[in-house]
């Protein structure tokens, strides 16, 4: 009994690839691939986002915060716009600006109401959306009896 084969049978059996066929599955796999790294790209710088926004509601909470601990009639709370160009929070910068606006009546009188709005952008390195302002606004009363009824 013999069991070697013949060389000739051997060879029959056997298929490769071809170049063609090679070449073609590389371009698949580097489409694919090309494709998941720009998905992958994308997920961190929206995750620095994500971060960069987080920490900018913390600064404008803080803005608001400090603008409630003082009293209806401080200096603070006059009517107008205040704008701080670099409120630093460990590495990161923020450009805040507070609008404070006395609410009036429909004739006019003042109802003893200030709306306070406090918008907070992140100056990261990212690209433009990230950049985009986080925005609070609150209102503010005074203790004092008035007309100052929200409509």
């Amino acid at each position: 009994m013999d069991l070697k084969r013949p060389i000739k049978d051997k060879k029959k059996n056997e298929r490769g690839f071809s170049l063609i066929e090679v070449m073609i599955a590389f371009v698949v796999m580097m489409v694919a691939s090309l494709a998941v790294g720009a998905v992958f790209f994308y997920s961190v710088q929206n995750n620095v986002g994500g971060s960069e926004r987080a920490l900018a509601m913390g600064v404008a909470q803080q803005q608001l915060e400090q603008l409630r601990s003082v009293s209806f009639n401080d200096s603070s709370l006059v009517a107008g716009t205040t704008t701080f160009n670099n409120i630093q929070t460990g590495q990161n910068q923020f450009y805040v600006v507070r609008t404070v606006v006395d609410e009036t009546n429909a004739n006019n009188t003042a109802k003893l109401l200030k709306r306070i709005t406090i918008s907070v952008t992140p100056q990261s390195a990212g690209g433009n959306w990230i950049r985009t302002p986080v925005v609070l606004v609150s209102y503010r009363s005074s203790l004092a009896q008035g007309p100052w009824v929200v409509p």
